[in-house]
């Protein structure tokens, strides 16, 4: 048996769900931070249970100023932010949304936040806002492209992949999908070859899981096999793209533009003299986004109250 009252650091607590809290405070002393990488490495020392989201990279150092963690939870699918090899190494539990199929069948925001940056860089709605702010009214400095009857191809037929296929559809562009695990796709969307996938589509959006096999799984090949003008959205992971390729393929003008809510090791501070985000600032054919992909008052509720309940059966079965 778990020792009783076990420490709980809550590490970004900003707008935590008040039924998570509340299940949290049943099962344990529940410390709420907005924390810096300095100030998790301190709070640490008496932690028994950490709860992470994105902002921290929980990697040996957390670890080891951390004696007493027996699980990390985070309310992510992903976990490159945390070292795997290094809490298995301390018998440190991992719980995550993983495989946990019925909630995220509930969990829509990062599909719908790739529609709206399809849409944002196709009609150049950032930059136009700021042309209105700053006094203009030039509509003919941001003439767009519509979705209509472009083929979008979907890399990554998995459980975004489908939803966004599916909202793809209500536009009436032609759907092409490639799958790293099944050929099986609904009606309306086309399988297709990965080669296929590249030479074929107007715009390609990116929902693979990362794994050792997609680390850099798109490169310097890949991006010039693609159609010269082809739109890039990659809201999976970061690590899943060679960046010096795709910086490449921006200057050169072979893309016509991308959009972004991931980078390689992301952080809560530096992420300013990244080459993309440089580039982003004098481009007006890139967006990032801070990986807000899942970052809605309703995904979160959902997210966090589950993995409250979860960590919960994890500690009585502890």
């Amino acid at each position: 048996m778990a020792a009783s009252r076990p420490r709980i650091l809550v590490s970004e607590s900003r707008d935590f769900s008040s039924k998570a809290l509340a299940k949290l405070q049943q099962l344990g002393d529940v410390v709420l931070g907005d924390l810096s990488r300095h100030d998790l490495l301190s709070a640490a020392t008496e932690t028994d249970v950490l709860w992470v989201r994105l902002r921290h990279i929980i990697d040996t150092e957390v670890m080891a100023a951390a004696p007493r963690l027996k699980v990390i939870a985070t309310p992510t699918t992903g976990l490159n932010h945390i070292d795997l090899d290094e809490a298995q190494r301390r018998t440190i539990a991992v719980l995550s949304l993983r495989g946990e199929v019925e909630i995220l069948r509930q969990v829509r925001a990062t599909a719908e936040h790739t529609i709206a940056l399809i849409l944002a860089l196709l009609r150049r709605v950032p930059s136009a806002a700021v042309h209105v702010q700053d006094g203009g009214w030039d509509r003919d400095l941001f003439k767009g492209s519509e979705l209509f009857g472009k083929t979008v191809g979907i890399l990554g037929y998995g459980r975004l992949g489908r939803i966004v296929a599916n909202y793809l559809k209500a536009f009436e562009t032609r759907v092409l999908a490639t799958s790293l695990e099944s050929q099986v796709v609904e009606s309306g969307i086309t399988h297709v070859s990965f080669s296929e996938l590249l030479q074929e589509s107007n715009l390609i959006s990116v929902h693979v899981n990362l794994t050792d096999r997609t680390t850099r799984f798109l490169g310097k090949r890949e991006f010039s096999r693609m159609k010269k003008g082809t739109w890039f959205i990659n809201t999976s992971r970061g690590e899943v793209v060679d960046e010096d390729a795709l910086l490449a393929a921006l200057h050169s003008g072979h893309l016509a533009g991308a959009a972004l809510d991931v980078l390689c090791d992301e952080r809560s501070e530096g992420m300013g003299t990244h080459p993309l985000v440089v580039y982003a600032r004098q481009h007006d054919n890139l967006l990032i986004t801070p990986h807000t992909g899942g970052c809605t008052a309703e995904s979160m509720e959902k997210t966090e109250n589950f993995m409250a309940e979860k960590l919960c059966r994890w500690w009585a079965a502890f």
